[in-house]
């Protein structure tokens, strides 16, 4: 799979996946119980048959001509298999928009994450452009706050973490229903789930933090509801959600193949955001943004960057990180001895090790204080490739220590 931006949006619904596949799902493979789960979840009708044995199930969409399935309530029918592979068929042939949503269900199980926003319409109910990017940009930005969610519990995360949560989205699949104003992500149980359960108690938490503080006028609910997973890229995720809309609804529906998580509700009822809620939201952003305090870390890290005004004195310095801590990359102000062992360092394909604190503001993406730093042993392979970087990156260096 090719690396993805962390700002890139999800992967396009798996259409193609399912074209690819000459024949629909083994009927051997399926779960009459859960195909019925999901027929019911999609809208599909139930319009009676025999019972205890099969059920007619007819789409939910118009325009989807007379297609009905005949779907068996478990396997102790003798012609269950049979009436499997048809249904399956006819779902793969069906003009149904949810037959799809469906067939994928049942060959990647997932837990379904849906969001509606009440905006004005267009001609024929559709969505302007900027209303549907609305939409599919905040929701994504909802799934990266609860994957960060699932690294650490923080206020604020800024630089932190990224790598790895937006890692965790790389398998989520996107699909839009007609008209712009709902989306819905297929988040695969087998690494998909905790961003699943974590995004559905931050979004219930975030609801009750709002109505206690509407009710009482106090924020402390907030500070508790950051152990649940809210925290301030969820609650901008969710202003951006809300503003310019009537409101916004989030809905997350378990996998009938994988049950209910463990201290989760069953439901599936829609936590509801208003635009009388963005006042709270933003206030309650604004406070995990203040507050987060700053990390005392010990990095490791290579030398990107060096930059100073003269050939003597305090320099700046930019090391990629290695480890220590969840970021990409953190700039430092180093001494004059410092700026020089670090670029002395590079030059002969080490790696740095520095003391300091990681700063809040500005995204934990600088670190004061810095102190210690010292050149780190590695193997000869990993030195190769360090020497590699610099013979490619060496005009920059030429520049910055020039003069030492």
């Amino acid at each position: 799979m090719t690396h993805r931006s962390a700002e890139e949006p999800p992967r396009p619904h798996p259409v193609d996946a399912l074209r690819d596949r000459e024949t629909p799902p083994d009927p051997h493979d399926v779960d009459p119980a859960v195909l019925g789960a999901l027929l019911h979840r999609h809208g599909w009708h139930r319009r009676g048959g025999a019972a205890g044995r099969y059920g007619r199930w007819t789409p939910p969409d118009p325009g989807s001509g007379r297609t009905s399935l005949l779907v068996p309530e478990n396997r102790a029918f003798p012609d269950s298999d049979d009436l499997l592979g048809e249904a399956l068929a006819a779902l793969a042939r069906s003009g149904s928009p949810s037959a799809r949503d469906i067939l994928l269900a049942l060959a990647v199980p997932s837990d379904e994450i849906s969001w509606w926003r009440d905006a004005p319409t267009g001609p024929a109910g559709t969505a302007s452009w900027d209303v549907e990017d609305q939409l599919r940009t905040a929701a994504r930005h909802l799934l990266l706050a609860a994957a960060l969610a699932t690294r650490a519990r923080a206020g604020y995360y800024g630089a932190r973490h990224r790598r790895p949560a937006a890692a965790l989205l790389e398998h989520v699949l996107v699909g839009t229903a007609p008209g712009g104003h709902r989306l819905t992500a297929f988040v695969p149980v087998d690494t998909g789930r905790p961003l699943s359960v974590r995004l559905h108690q931050a979004l219930c938490a975030a609801r009750e933090a709002i109505d206690y503080q509407r009710a009482t006028g106090g924020m402390d609910a907030f500070d508790a509801a950051v152990e649940a997973g809210v925290s301030h890229e969820l609650t901008e995720a969710l202003v951006a959600l809300v503003r310019g809309s009537e409101g916004a609804r989030i809905a997350v529906e378990w996998s009938p193949a994988a049950g209910v998580p463990d201290g989760c509700a069953a439901g599936g009822e829609p936590v509801e955001f208003s635009p009388g809620d963005l006042p709270v939201l933003r206030a309650a952003g604004a406070r995990y943004l203040r507050e987060e305090p700053s990390v005392a870390v010990r990095l490791t890290g290579t030398v990107v960057r060096m930059r100073r005004s003269g050939p003597r004195g305090d320099g700046s310095v930019r090391l990629r990180v290695l480890a220590g801590a969840e970021i990409p990359h953190v700039r430092m102000t180093l001494d004059e001895e410092s700026y020089r062992t670090a670029g002395h360092a590079h030059l002969v394909g080490l790696p740095v090790r520095v003391h300091g604190r990681l700063e809040s503001r500005g995204g934990f993406r600088r670190l004061t204080g810095a102190s210690g730093v010292a050149p780190v042993q590695v193997d000869e392979a990993e030195r190769d490739r360090l020497m590699k970087s610099l013979q490619e990156n060496m005009d920059f260096f030429e520049e910055a220590c020039g003069g030492d």
